[in-house]
């Protein structure tokens, strides 16, 4: 029996041949870019040079994974330069085609690319990395027909570059085959498009701004590329939604100018006019943002400076304020504003990143060279005028959060955290002007792909829900580039390690609710592996519980996506990282609240442990000990749905499971 594995669009499919046998041919070896040229490919443009690069060129990130001393590269003469490197014609005479690719994840811009019939049949990119990896398509279709190569470099902008090398036909996929969907699927359910987190239509998306709610919408305005799926052309993209799950989108809201590109910042509702920009019985709304002088060749030789703008019509058309900027240049790079109404001193209050430049100062990993990072806070009566209060004494780094909460639900006794966009949070007093740090500073997410988490402002009964970039995400071939977090709500809380931010979904998640499955585990569950039938979702909200017992670690798996709690030390991993965890007894968190059908319908128990993860088609979300410790990641799946829970080391006392299976939010 001769077995062969066929992906297809991230499903797989088992063939097999019984009683068949097949001669396998050897390998043939279509360019290694050994030589000193190119050996018959075409080059034109500049990008590719006149022959194979010996591996990273002049200001380039090191290069590595390419087999030999040289490969194609793109790289001659930067980003900037464009060129096609094409291959001669050649027989397809093999079922697969493996080879090597790396550089920049520009769809139709960089690319290497199989042309049959003079027209692309197959395509993939790079993702954002100068690390090569193995690439297979899957010829299969093709067999007996001419076809040639061409390595594809035509984006001038960031990653504007492809690295390709060892191009092999063979009769062996050396990677599970890649195939890209050329032909246009139903908009919002393409493959890789998350079902329950917002993503743009199309194109680039980073840091959520504006967000605010005002006569029953929740506004969510973003970081946006309108003409492609990089990073670039700033916008402020807009949607609105009722529930915090589905959303509709609406016209761009705030478009580059003489000012520069629209950069981050907030939105609030100012019912008291204090802006004077109100026409009509409705309060405006005014955006508060950063134009980024200097990065379009409109605005050279403009700083970054804060600018206002503000609209009568619940948001669906914005004017800029003809008195712009608001607030002049004070640093390198001031940015990022998130302004809100402090009610006891009754003015507005606006945190703002300034960069201090420091000849001195190390490099870091966040932050521009030799630039101190430094938060400001200003006051004003009326959002055109403002003066500084304070500076913050601890290091901040871009998109500030400032939000007062609840110590343990308790309205009397408040406290305020802040917050930057890597995640890390300071629990402070403020007193309207100056910020002053109680401890600090903590973690608010142990992922790898949380950023620039900002909350909306004006919600009623004085709810904080915060929503970040989910930075780093990878959609191979999809009309988009990036996803948002699901939004969560923030409450204060008094853990053994003392004040504590706590994050938990938010409860509209309900209304994407299908089906619940509740399972009590064997008990006790001893050493081995138990697959979950009834969890193998491809779009879940999943509650996991369990009493450790002798178990020395338990895996729960969801899509090939491992979370590992080890007993010794007491904490969870996942994708290499390390989310510090104890006992729950030790904590206190938060536990679902849905009422009937869609409960845990379980009695509480104490010294659990206890994992809430929100599954999508590229990201897991987890919530462990009730919002204690939180970790998001994105990731491209290489698996069917399936879950499963592995024990080692001892019996778990007790376990028991609660799925819930998730429709799509861009469907009704």
């Amino acid at each position: 029996m001769f077995v062969v594995h066929r992906y297809r669009a991230g499903l797989l499919v088992g063939l097999m041949w019984i009683g068949l046998t097949r001669v396998v041919a050897a390998d043939r070896l279509l360019a290694d870019f050994e030589g000193s040229d190119f050996a018959g490919w075409v080059a034109t443009g500049t990008a590719f040079g006149t022959g194979p690069a010996l591996g990273t060129l002049m200001d380039q990130a090191p290069v590595n994974g390419f087999r030999g001393q040289g490969l194609a590269n793109s790289f001659h003469g930067g980003d900037k330069a464009v060129g096609t490197l094409k291959s001669p014609d050649f027989d397809v005479d093999q079922r697969f085609l493996n080879f090597l690719i790396g550089g920049g994840e520009v769809v139709g811009k960089t690319c290497v690319n199989l042309v049959v019939d003079g027209q692309v049949v197959r395509s993939a990119t790079g993702r954002d990395e100068e690390s090569l990896t193995t690439i297979t398509f899957d010829l299969d279709e093709f067999v007996g027909k001419r076809a040639r190569l061409e390595i594809v470099d035509n984006e001038p902008g960031g990653w504007g570059h492809i690295t390709a090398d060892h191009f092999v036909l063979s009769d062996r996929a050396a990677v599970p085959p890649y195939v890209q969907n050329l032909k246009t699927p139903e908009e919002y359910l393409e493959t890789l498009r998350p079902q329950f987190h917002f993503t743009a239509r199309s194109n680039w998306l980073n840091d959520p701004n504006g967000l605010v709610f005002h006569a029953g919408e929740y506004h969510l305005f973003y970081q946006h590329n309108p003409f492609g799926r990089e990073w670039g052309n700033m916008t402020w993209a807009h949607s609105v939604s009722s529930n915090l799950v589905n959303w509709t989108p609406l016209a761009l809201a705030l478009k580059p100018d003489r000012l520069g590109t629209m950069f981050s910042g907030s939105a609030v509702v100012d019912r008291e006019n204090t802006g004077g920009f109100q026409v009509g019985s409705e309060p405006a709304l005014v955006a508060i943002y950063t134009a980024a002088g200097g990065s379009s060749d409109e605005s050279k030789g403009h700083p970054f400076t804060q600018c206002l703008a503000y609209s009568n019509d619940r948001g669906r058309t914005w004017t800029k304020f003809s008195g712009n900027p608001v607030l002049t240049n004070l640093g390198v790079g001031d940015r990022d504003p998130k302004v809100f109404w402090h009610v006891p001193t009754r003015h507005w209050v606006m945190p703002l990143y300034v960069g201090v430049k420091d000849p001195h100062r190390p490099d870091r990993s966040l932050g521009e060279r030799h630039v101190k990072p430094e938060l400001r806070l200003f006051t004003s009566p009326d959002l055109k005028s403002w003066t500084q209060t304070s500076v913050f004494p601890e290091e901040l780094y871009e998109c500030p959060g400032l939000v007062e909460l609840p110590v343990d639900g308790d309205p009397k006794n408040t406290r305020w955290v802040v917050w930057g966009a890597d995640g890390r949070y300071w629990i402070c007093r403020f007193d309207g002007r100056t910020l002053t740090p109680e401890s600090g500073p903590h973690m608010a997410d142990f992922g790898a792909n949380y950023y620039a988490a900002q909350t909306w402002d004006d919600l009623p009964q004085s709810r904080v829900v915060q929503i970040g970039w989910m930075r780093g995400g990878k959609y191979p071939d999809m009309p988009f580039n990036g996803q948002m977090g699901f939004p969560v709500e923030l409450t204060l809380q008094t853990s053994a390690d003392g004040l504590r931010l706590v994050k938990w979904p938010v409860r509209e998640i309900r209304d994407l609710f299908t089906s619940v499955l509740r399972e009590d585990l064997p008990r006790p569950l001893r050493p081995g592996s138990y697959a979950l039938p009834g969890a193998a979702r491809e779009l879940m909200d999943l509650e996991f519980e369990f009493r450790p017992g002798l178990a020395t670690s338990v895996t729960l798996e969801v899509r090939g996506q491992a979370i590992v709690w080890s007993a010794n030390p007491g904490s969870l991993a996942m994708h290499g990282q390390t989310i510090p965890l104890r006992p729950a007894s030790e904590t206190t968190g938060r536990r679902s609240e849905f009422s009937a059908p869609w409960g845990p319908d379980f009695v509480p128990w104490t010294d659990s442990i206890r994992i809430r993860v929100l599954l999508d088609r590229t990201s897991v979300e987890l919530f462990a000990n009730g919002g204690i410790a939180v970790a998001s990641f994105c990731f491209v799946p290489e698996k069917a749905p399936e879950t499963s829970i592995t024990v080692a080391g001892g019996d778990v006392a007790r376990a028991r499971v609660t799925t819930r299976q998730l429709k799509s939010a861009w469907r009704p």
